[in-house]
């Protein structure tokens, strides 16, 4: 038994402090994930605490044979997509420094001038994913930045893997023609796909 089962196993018989462990190792992946969906610091942080209580209060739903990560960027993503509809348009705050994706930033970014365009295409992927459905924009953000599998994705959207699949690809295509209805093409194409 590993330390994050051993956390979770005092954690599912009350064990606060046990529970504190697993925010001290998720928080980092939680708030990513809300701030590429949600694209406001405020809004991510508040989506994360959300997430840890409701994990918290429904620990008793929680199966041990599926990763704990998958069900916690669930909760997570889930309670995004619900804040997203509420307020039917995303807003972006171009003022706050977007969390970098790695493949943005790589060793030739060094120095003002790389800098400058690693900010500029993270402006440009994050524009870009907020013009995506929310069904879409989740997929996207969950295989791209987290590395899920089509089967840990379709168990976080309630779906088939075909629909996975299916959604991947129609971001895709949208993400293309959006980046060449703003004339970004081929460049932005590339950029894109460099990170997608």
């Amino acid at each position: 038994m590993n330390e994050e089962q051993v956390w979770l196993e005092r954690a599912r018989r009350g064990d606060k402090a046990a529970f504190g462990q697993l925010i001290e190792a998720y928080q980092g992946p939680v708030y990513n994930l809300a701030y590429r969906m949600l694209g406001n610091s405020g809004e991510a942080e508040e989506a994360a605490q959300e997430a840890f209580i409701r994990a918290y209060t429904r620990l008793d739903s929680y199966d041990p044979a599926h990763k704990f990560s998958t069900w916690l960027l669930s909760i997570t993503s889930n309670y995004c997509i619900d804040q997203i509809r509420k307020r039917r348009a995303v807003l972006l705050s171009l003022d706050e420094p977007l969390p970098p994706h790695p493949a943005l930033h790589s060793d030739n970014h060094k120095g003002p001038e790389g800098q400058y365009i690693a900010q500029e295409r993270e402006e440009l992927v994050q524009g870009l994913l907020k013009e995506l459905p929310d069904e879409y924009r989740q997929a996207v953000v969950l295989r791209y930045w987290y590395d899920m599998s089509y089967e840990e994705i379709a168990e976080v959207q309630n779906t088939s893997v075909s629909a996975v699949k299916s959604r991947l690809f129609r971001a895709r295509r949208q993400l293309a023609d959006s980046s060449l209805e703003r004339g970004l093409f081929p460049a932005a194409e590339a950029e894109v796909e460099a990170v997608i």
